[in-house]
């Protein structure tokens, strides 16, 4: 390995002063403050949300559900039971989602509680419904949809008993006091439909 050459005379002179001015440079940009780099994500910003939207609004507050349920699905049952209940509903997310409890002590000392979540998607503009209750503790496949006058339709895929089906809820909003849902199940991709859970929701203020 040869030595480097040593520099001397006016060249090392001219050599040490461009070190110089660089060094400067270089710590002066140090010191300067950091620039920012590219804006707020429209995301953060107030003014980039849309209105959110009004479609669940007729289900906020308190309601008495009359309810008529199969007692067996996919295996051809006629015969219905019938409970009531009391659901309180209330928005969330500044009006992008709500969440309602329905609660039922028809069941005797063992008190049903049924929790819906609902998201709404301002891309999509279709709305996500999520079901769980204390019975299984696990939160069901979503439907998702939106309304069509009046009316609010529904679909996702889910399991019962082994079995894959479509899932569809229908939403029906008959008056400012009353308000109908309806679950159906079908195992041939919505060719032939069993409805096997209806609830008929009256206004209760107290």
């Amino acid at each position: 390995m040869n030595a480097a050459p040593i520099v001397a005379g006016p060249a090392r002179d001219a050599m040490l002063g461009a070190l110089g001015i660089a060094a400067l440079y270089t710590l002066s940009d140090l010191r300067a403050p950091a620039r920012a780099v590219g804006h707020r994500s429209p995301a953060m910003s107030p003014q980039a949300l849309p209105e959110p939207p009004h479609d669940f609004d007729f289900l906020h507050g308190r309601w008495l559900v009359h309810n008529r349920r199969l007692r067996e699905r996919l295996v051809g049952c006629t015969e219905w039971e019938s409970f009531d209940g009391v659901q309180v509903c209330r928005p969330i997310l500044g009006g992008f989602g709500n969440e309602d409890e329905l609660v039922t002590d028809a069941f005797g000392a063992n008190r049903f509680i049924g929790m819906t979540i609902r998201l709404f998607d301002p891309r999509a503009r279709e709305w996500s419904i999520y079901w769980v209750d204390n019975r299984s503790v696990q939160l069901q496949p979503p439907v998702r949809g939106r309304f069509d006058g009046g009316v609010g339709t529904f679909y996702g895929r889910d399991v019962h008993a082994g079995i894959p089906v479509l899932a569809r809820f229908l939403w029906t909003v008959l008056s400012a006091d009353r308000a109908r849902w309806e679950q159906a199940f079908s195992t041939d991709d919505g060719e032939r439909w069993e409805t096997n859970w209806i609830m008929e929701f009256e206004r209760n203020a107290t």
